[in-house]
């Protein structure tokens, strides 16, 4: 498969009126942690809230009027679905999308919504994708790969183009990878113009395929399934293809990040950067926070995505906040006497944290019938505070059994 940077400049004239270009704004927070000027490149404000929309809206143009009329068929976790639906919307086209039964309930919604029929097949997205080819064959539908296709690996593209525009002294980039075609298109604009620029991506560690062929170490069971906030690139077979014939060329380095990493950069991105992301479009943020990259003196971060369910946004938060120490689960024993919990709140309260529940367990095994367990929910400002709180809470007597 062929992909130059003249398909890229192509892709851009032809949807330019119609997608958003999006921010490229320096965040001073980022900067400040990382001691490197950050930058972030916000595609979870694009039209269908991601990156997907630039690659599917070349794709559906770029059809014959027979094409179109036959109408077109997609496999996606979310995004890439939402950006055909509503490019094929906007072109006229029938589309059928395919989705794991375990998508984001907020985005095969919003597929729908843009006027797709939504087929929900399989627990991953590869079993997802083996049915939308037998779609294809059944209907003689048009396949719209969601990365494996030199419209779409163009489209995306377009976003290297436009950083470089407002940034041209940019020393690295770090994009999250999925199928690799975002990671393809922008690192082959990128490296066209700049070939000294660091190309960084980054994976999930619960679908490290690429990252695996990156580094030459052997794949994951092809029916492990993959359960991970950043569902949006949770692939369990890499793309031979995508790797040989762009990830190999142009990307400098390739690594993975938790659900807790990814947690926490969506909680910094909340807080400090004021948008919304989810797990696959902060996972970028994920690996500057945790890994240590290589960044130069300037780096563009992708935010690849902005559709996260609001039925773990919750959780993800709170996880997030126990992992900075902004929120501190706290379970100590102590005598059942009175007096107790009060000395207990007053240690608590010298620390300067604030108690946001309290539990009391008299009847859990292991305690003994003089004993009480008391469980605290506590506001806590850092790592440190938290420690300095079980201290004090062990200089009151109390034995600390549990914390995080």
């Amino acid at each position: 498969m062929k992909v130059t940077f003249a398909d890229i400049q192509k892709a851009r004239e032809l949807i330019k009126d119609v997608i958003c270009s999006t921010e490229l704004s320096h965040s001073v927070s980022a900067s400040k942690l990382l001691n490197t000027e950050m930058y972030f490149k916000f595609e979870n404000t694009q039209r269908t809230g991601s990156f997907k929309f630039r690659g599917a809206y070349n794709k559906i143009s770029n059809l014959t009027s027979e094409e179109k009329a036959r109408g077109v068929v997609a496999s996606s976790a979310g995004n890439h679905a939402q950006g055909v639906a509503h490019s094929a919307t906007l072109a006229g086209v029938k589309a059928t999308i395919v989705m794991p039964e375990n998508a984001s309930i907020s985005k095969a919604a919003a597929t729908r919504a843009y006027g797709a029929n939504v087929v929900l097949k399989g627990e991953i997205y590869d079993e997802a994708y083996e049915h939308a080819q037998k779609l294809e064959k059944e209907h003689g539908y048009t396949f719209v790969h969601p990365y494996q296709d030199p419209y779409v690996i163009a489209g995306q593209g377009t976003i290297g183009i436009e950083v470089l525009e407002k940034l041209p002294d940019l020393d690295s980039i770090i994009v999250p990878i999925g199928g690799g075609g975002l990671i393809s298109g922008v690192s082959l604009a990128v490296k066209t113009i700049n070939p000294k620029i660091r190309v960084i991506g980054v994976q999930s560690d619960r679908s490290p395929g690429m990252a695996n062929m990156f580094h030459k170490e052997p794949p994951l069971s092809a029916h492990k399934r993959a359960a991970t906030i950043a569902d949006g690139i949770a692939i369990k077979n890499p793309s031979v293809v995508m790797y040989e014939n762009f990830i190999s060329k142009y990307v400098d380095e390739v690594v993975t990040v938790s659900d807790d990493e990814i947690a926490e950069a969506i909680v910094f991105l909340m807080e400090r950067a004021k948008t919304v992301a989810e797990g696959s479009g902060a996972a970028a943020m994920a690996a500057a926070m945790s890994r240590s990259l290589n960044l130069g003196k300037k780096c563009c971060v992708i935010v690849s995505g902005g559709n996260i369910d609001l039925n773990i946004i919750s959780k993800i938060i709170d996880r997030g906040q126990i992992l900075r120490g902004r929120l501190c689960e706290l379970s100590v024993i102590v005598d059942d006497l009175p007096g107790n919990l009060s000395r207990l709140t007053q240690a608590i309260a010298g620390q300067k944290a604030n108690i946001l529940e309290v539990r009391h367990d008299r009847v859990s095994q292991g305690l003994s019938l003089r004993e009480t367990r008391i469980d605290f929910v506590l506001e806590t400002s850092s790592i440190e505070h938290v420690e300095k709180i079980k201290r004090a809470l062990e200089d009151t007597g109390a034995k600390v059994i549990q914390g995080s």
